[in-house]
């Protein structure tokens, strides 16, 4: 089987005999069970459950007859079915889940709320997570439940790759994306290398996302949607700068506090304003030149 091959069929849910009938079938493009038996190796008193299987899912096509013979779709067809399969499923999921929503709230929700009072400020301000994946989850959750605006603030957005799909997702809704980089003199070689790459990625992929350069020393970086100077609104996740830590040890924390998430913009807007430059692709922006358009 060939990469591009093996990459869809890893994601299809196929048993090993499915995969191994559908590739052949591909291959041969119409045959019968027996034929399909003995050119896979699949057992005879398997070949029709298998065959049954993929018809199911939409990727094989019975041509009746006798014997009866099996077709496999298009390729571009099975990919398409693949995506409705599931949706589908998805949906039946998500339908399982509203039908004993209530039940589980109504279980659960006064226990919750029985230890709500008991909560620290600290605790009912913020709660932690591990850098790493889980920050990385708790980033794209923000990108995905952004309704207007969303504010990077990094040194390199080095990141970017693990929330790239969420954050299309937000630029396809129409939502805003700030980008705010520490300006590339402030950085290691390997650093500012590698910035320059995300900075020409995000030009390339992302032209609506403002991105800009500071070189004020950032104390914290994180990430936060739709602050409200109302307090309204507003969630965010936020680590503080710790060189001697190292990043396996480092933990964010994520607040959905509107009060606090609107410190956090004003501090962002008043570097975005006063002490930061458009980072554009090419050459690194001279250092010294912050609030300057």
């Amino acid at each position: 089987m060939t990469d591009s091959g093996a990459d869809l069929f890893s994601l299809l849910d196929l048993t090993e005999y499915e995969a191994d009938a559908l590739e052949e079938l591909l291959l041969l493009g119409r045959t019968t069970a027996p034929d399909l038996a003995e050119a896979t190796g699949i057992p005879k008193a398997r070949i029709y459950g298998v065959l049954d299987a993929l018809s199911e899912a939409g990727y094989v096509k019975v041509i009746p007859g006798r014997p009866k013979r099996y077709e496999p779709h298009e390729p571009a067809a099975i990919a398409e079915r693949a995506v409705e399969n599931r949706r589908h499923a998805y949906e039946r999921f998500r339908e399982d889940v509203e039908a004993v929503e209530a039940a589980f709230v109504d279980e659960y929700a006064p226990v919750r709320d029985r230890g709500v009072d008991e909560l620290s400020p600290t605790e009912d301000l913020f709660h932690v997570v591990d850098v790493g994946e889980p920050s990385e989850r708790e980033t794209r959750r923000l990108f995905r439940e952004a309704e207007e605006a969303v504010y990077v603030l990094s040194k390199s957005f080095g990141y970017v790759d693990a929330v790239r799909p969420a954050m299309r997702d937000a630029v396809d809704r129409g939502v805003d994306v700030d980008v705010l980089l520490l300006h590339p003199e402030s950085l290691s070689a390997e650093n500012r290398e590698r910035q320059a790459a995300i900075r020409e990625t995000l030009a390339a992929e992302f032209p609506s996302v403002s991105v800009r350069v500071s070189d004020r020393v950032l104390p914290w970086r994180g990430t936060f949607a739709d602050p409200s100077l109302s307090y309204e609104s507003g969630q965010g996740l936020l680590m503080v700068e710790q060189e001697e830590v190292p990043n396996h040890h480092r933990q964010a924390a994520v607040t959905e506090n509107p009060s606090f998430v609107a410190g956090m913009w004003q501090y962002f807007d008043l570097l975005w304003r006063h002490e930061s430059v458009p980072a554009e692709p090419g050459p690194d922006p001279e250092p010294g030149d912050a609030g300057a358009e």
